[in-house]
């Protein structure tokens, strides 16, 4: 089997594999303090590349101010909330789930930002998968079965922001920055990613936890190598081969990957409200893009 039919599966497997270790950082660090060390090291690692490639620089100021907006929201911000909520109480699973609300909240924000069409079908599609979300995470929430433990409403919520941040940053991308070597942009991505990330750690952790050893170095090595750069790498692979189209559609089985790998990983209890939303959830995002004629959901490498 080829690299160009693994690489799809693999990069959505890779990125699924980032709300597990969400939840795996918690005994060994702070999750801002963490996040501004994982900007700081990608940042330094896509600028290595693009000085040893040779890649260009954006040209024009404002471009550059672009990107550093996008990586405030695409990796900063959008990391920020997941990881904060994961700390907090939501589980992995359900936040992979919640994930799912990405794609959904792309194509309901589109016409205003950036003028597209929504048909009824995807109109039909974001409802479906709200209420699959809704489905899944409010059982939880509201504590409606005794044998689970309820998780805080503000975790949710802060979970949430970070799937809009992430919904917004990708639109700002395709509004304000179409154009642009993917090295050099990715390098400008982490800088503004540090810079929301470093901030919050410095305001909300003052104590700046890291326990070091083994797992510190494990965390890191997966936060930095394989998701901020592997899944990256792939992407660019992907969008070189004119394959985006493959890894967007298999973006669909990254809630119930979190939640299986959640499940393996620590235990995490695959109740009937959570499996039955995410069918549900997905069957509308699979709804949601299946306009005809019109670009695929745009994949983002934020894990």
């Amino acid at each position: 089997m080829t690299l160009d039919r693994m690489a799809p599966a693999i990069f959505v497997l890779l990125w699924s594999s980032g709300w597990v270790l969400a939840k795996y950082v918690g005994p060994y660090a702070d999750p801002f303090t963490l996040l501004a060390l994982r900007n700081a090291l990608t940042a330094l690692a896509f600028g290595a590349i693009v000085v040893a490639f040779r890649a260009p620089w954006l040209s024009r100021p404002r471009d550059v101010g672009h990107a550093l907006v996008t990586g405030v929201f695409l990796h900063g911000l959008y990391l920020a909330g997941v990881w904060w909520g994961v700390r907090h109480g939501v589980p992995a699973a359900l936040s992979g789930i919640i994930a799912g609300l990405q794609p959904l909240m792309t194509v309901a924000a589109a016409p205003f930002m950036i003028g597209e069409r929504v048909s009824r079908l995807q109109v039909a599609g974001i409802l479906l998968g709200f209420l699959g979300i809704s489905i899944a995470v409010l059982p939880r929430v509201l504590a409606i079965d005794p044998g689970i433990t309820p998780i805080s409403l503000v975790a949710v919520g802060v979970n949430v922001l970070g799937m809009v941040s992430v919904t917004f940053g990708t639109l700002y991308q395709k509004r304000f920055l179409a154009e642009g070597d993917l090295r050099t942009v990715a390098a400008l991505h982490y800088v503004g990613a540090l810079l929301v990330t470093l901030p919050l750690a410095l305001v909300f952790e003052p104590e700046h936890r890291l326990v070091f050893g083994w797992p510190l170095v494990f965390i890191l090595f997966w936060s930095v190598a394989v998701l901020s750069m592997g899944a990256v790498g792939l992407l660019l692979y992907l969008i070189r081969r004119g394959q985006v189209s493959r890894a967007a559609s298999l973006i669909y089985l990254v809630p119930p990957l979190a939640a299986v790998q959640a499940a393996i990983v620590f235990g995490e209890a695959l109740t009937l409200p959570m499996i039955l939303g995410t069918v549900i959830a997905v069957t509308g995002v699979w709804l949601t893009n299946r306009k005809a004629k019109s670009p695929p959901v745009e994949v983002t490498p934020a894990e």
